[in-house]
């Protein structure tokens, strides 16, 4: 198992990177007709009357990719997921372009800034700035999550 990355490892200006990921039709309106159902998520005809033109995938399923992605490189450095404690919420979510069958994503990330609690000696809180990314290197979501990692007086 790698060396757990305490709070007081990560540091401002910190960078990964993760992905990619390839996103299919099927999986765009599975997500869409169980989570999201309007219909310019669930067919080319219905969002060929709106602004999209064809199917998009919902925001919230691009949401749930990142976090799926972000995982899967947690899971390459176990030490990374072994001092989070989950996160207590989402700043400046933004969805910047739609996300289209046969897109590829990948995203970055960045430390934006590490906080520790007063309260909670065994926590401090790191935002991080996410970008993802489609396969034309166009931004197409961006937020900064609020998490919280174990310090080593845990």
């Amino acid at each position: 198992m790698s060396e757990i990355v305490y709070f007081e490892d990560v540091k401002v200006g910190d960078q990964t990177e993760f992905g990619p990921l390839n996103i299919g039709r099927e999986e765009i309106i599975a997500f869409a007709g169980e989570f999201d159902p309007q219909p310019f998520h669930l067919s080319d005809e219905a969002a060929a009357q709106t602004h999209f033109g064809s199917l998009a995938a919902s925001g919230w399923h691009t949401t749930a990719l990142c976090m799926k992605m972000m995982v899967a490189r947690w899971q390459r450095e176990p030490g990374v997921q072994a001092a989070s404690l989950g996160a207590i919420g989402v700043d400046e979510l933004r969805w910047l372009r739609p996300v289209r069958p046969g897109d590829t994503l990948r995203g970055t990330s960045e430390v934006v800034e590490t906080k520790a609690s007063k309260s909670r000696p065994e926590m401090g809180v790191v935002k991080s700035r996410i970008t993802l990314f489609n396969q034309r290197d166009e931004p197409v979501m961006t937020m900064i999550p609020i998490v919280m990692f174990r310090t080593r007086a845990a």
